[in-house]
């Protein structure tokens, strides 16, 4: 299936999924909508348009995507609620386990949701699970970031992963990266022959950029990007090609300044080289915009979004 198109329907349009901060409701699922990637129209009035209700009753880090096995459409999210006071430390070692996750044909209408618990007893947490599809096993990767105590050791974050085809049965997790300090935060894109992967590393303090011709995490290397390695104080990337043109957006959680997201372009991700939109090119809506993800439309799903929202997004 081609990343440009789906059933011979160009892609017309974008949908970012997020999360708002720590505050009433504000860890939920909201959605915007864009025609250009850069200029967001925020859906549902600027409320949650999904709610999680089971676990911890708020959920983090939401990732959307589209399944080319069943048709379906995905939203997988870190079972969590900082605003409930338990702290950071309880959620990072005493946290969730699970994964909450919503599906839709159609983006509108969406199920229930549910939560899966994931096989590793020894992690104290499961924080934003992304994945991406293996073209040649037919099955989705998913990773994650958890909190591993390991005896006599210091506790790390290290990133893990596990195959699925349905999004209801998973298969035992394995190891995916571990570097010298913490890694979370990860996120695939593929083009052409590679594989291209970002992460926020506290050993670099940034997010850092590998790429590979496999998905198996020992065939990744270091690319260097000096734009990234200079860019301190962020987090949650996510990375999305434009529809109309050869470029790459990369936005990063600016969290220690609390400002959201912030674009950077580049024409080539194996060159490394970013450039930092400037504040009159881009406009990310009403709302703020924590770690979320982004999914390519075609002219039909924005319009059915859009439509299904339009009440709502002209107050």
């Amino acid at each position: 299936m081609s990343s440009y198109c789906v059933k011979d329907q160009p892609y017309e349009g974008y949908l970012f999924v997020y999360f708002t901060g720590e505050f009433e409701e504000g860890e939920q699922v909201y959605f915007s909508l864009s025609q250009d990637g850069l200029n967001w129209k925020d859906l549902n009035n600027g409320r949650p348009v999904l709610k999680s209700n089971i676990g911890e009753m708020g959920v983090r880090d939401p990732f959307i995507l589209r399944s080319p096995l069943d048709g379906k459409f995905y939203i997988i999210a870190t079972d969590l609620r900082i605003a409930n006071n338990k702290g950071w430390d309880v959620a990072q070692y005493n946290g969730s386990r699970s994964i909450i996750i919503w599906e839709s044909t159609d983006l509108v209408h969406w199920s229930k949701e549910s939560s899966f618990d994931i096989d590793l007893p020894d992690a104290g947490c499961v924080w934003a699970p992304e994945s991406i599809y293996d073209e040649e096993l037919e099955e989705h990767v998913i990773f994650w970031a958890s909190m591993m105590i390991r005896e006599g050791e210091e506790s790390k974050q290290i990133i893990y992963s596990s195959r699925t085809k349905d999004f209801k049965s998973f298969t035992k997790p394995g190891l995916y990266i571990e570097r010298e300090n913490h890694v979370i935060d990860t996120s695939i894109i593929k083009e052409g022959e590679s594989y291209y992967r970002f992460s926020k590393d506290e050993t670099k303090k940034c997010i850092i950029l590998e790429q590979s011709r496999s998905l198996l995490s020992q065939t990744f290397h270091d690319l260097e990007a000096p734009v990234l390695d200079s860019m301190l104080g962020v987090e949650g990337p996510i990375i999305f090609k434009f529809n109309d043109r050869d470029e790459w957006c990369l936005m990063v959680d600016q969290f220690a300044t609390h400002k959201g997201y912030l674009p950077l372009v580049t024409e080539d991700l194996s060159s490394g080289h970013f450039r930092v939109l400037n504040s009159d090119e881009y406009f990310l809506g009403n709302t703020m915009k924590r770690h979320g993800s982004i999914l390519n439309l075609t002219r039909a799903e924005y319009d059915a979004l859009l439509k299904s929202y339009l009440h709502d997004s002209l107050h």
